[in-house]
């Protein structure tokens, strides 16, 4: 698979900041990549070093094959960008704001009525197209604003916390639009401290913290990476009766650290040793019904990476 960005030890400071710091990472072609972090990790400041609008301290990055410094418009043709705030003129129609930009792209004259309709009507503005933007509302700003980054039909986006400040009905919007931009095979980068939607729309994650990426792969990966420790649970169909619960605390490797009535939650060291203690609750009369470690979501993997880098 191609690969659509590749960056080697970025790193850009801002006086005494280090906003990133020393960051590698890849991104095949057609995956939807996220980039997680509080504010001030280094998110925005990586995105443009990769767009070519920042100079790196250090380290070496290719976008889509190309150098983003040495030719950063090559890039930029290529690749579409929407800031965390939408940067659309008020004072324009929506109709105009893309004609506009199509025209900045060099996106051929006797395409530019077609691709600009098409994207009108994909964004659901069709009916508003020649009203001054300066009195739409923030998502339909959000919504026109995504357009724009796709009127010169780029290979690769960056998306800058794309549903910031946005009501749940216009965040399910722009979710949807990035599932259809994923069908296209379009490659995008999703910055994004929302923890829900990096799980919901993205193939894998990086976690920023202080400018350095502590963590990347997809969130299982990162769930069994980082927190395979985490107990195991069994439940039962009866109440726990001593005999059981002292089986299976004798199983070597196994500590019971809670009793409930119906439950007991483990430290395994592996499935192994979980498999000796199901035994061990099973020939003890336990009835169990249910054994294995707990699924974790983002916000798990995200805050126990946060903690371990503070």
């Amino acid at each position: 698979m191609a690969t659509a960005i590749a960056a080697d030890g970025l790193s850009r400071s801002f006086g005494t900041v280090r906003a990133v710091d020393g960051v590698s990472f890849e991104v095949p072609a057609g995956e939807v990549f996220g980039l997680l972090g509080p504010n001030g990790a280094g998110k925005t400041t990586l995105i443009r070093l990769l767009a070519g609008v920042l100079l790196p301290g250090a380290g070496s990055a290719r976008v889509l094959g190309l150098d983003p410094w040495t030719d950063g418009p090559g890039v930029r043709r290529r690749c579409g960008v929407l800031t965390e705030t939408p940067a659309v003129y008020g004072r324009l129609t929506a109709r105009q704001n893309l004609g506009f930009a199509a025209e900045v792209f060099g996106v051929p004259l006797p395409e530019v009525a077609c691709r600009v309709n098409d994207l009108l009507a994909r964004f659901s503005l069709a009916d508003r197209a020649d009203e001054p933007v300066g009195g739409f509302s923030k998502g339909m700003k959000q919504r026109l604003a995504l357009a724009r980054a796709l009127v010169h039909d780029p290979e690769l986006l960056f998306l800058d916390e794309p549903t910031a400040g946005l009501d749940p009905a216009a965040s399910r919007q722009v979710h949807e639009m990035v599932g259809g931009l994923r069908e296209e095979g379009r490659t995008v980068v999703l910055c994004t401290h929302r923890l829900v939607e990096a799980e919901a729309l993205c193939d894998r994650v990086g976690v920023l913290a202080k400018g350095r990426l502590v963590a990347l792969g997809t969130v299982r990966e990162l769930s069994e990476r980082l927190l395979a420790d985490s107990p195991v649970a069994l439940s039962f169909l009866d109440p726990v009766s001593d005999a059981v619960a002292g089986e299976v605390g004798a199983v070597p490797g196994v500590t019971v650290e809670e009793r409930g009535e119906r439950h007991l939650l483990l430290a395994a060291p592996d499935d192994e040793a979980l498999a000796a203690a199901v035994g061990a609750a099973v020939g003890a009369g336990g009835r169990v019904v249910a054994a294995g470690r707990r699924e974790h979501t983002l916000e798990d993997v995200y805050f126990a990476l946060q903690e371990a880098a503070a």
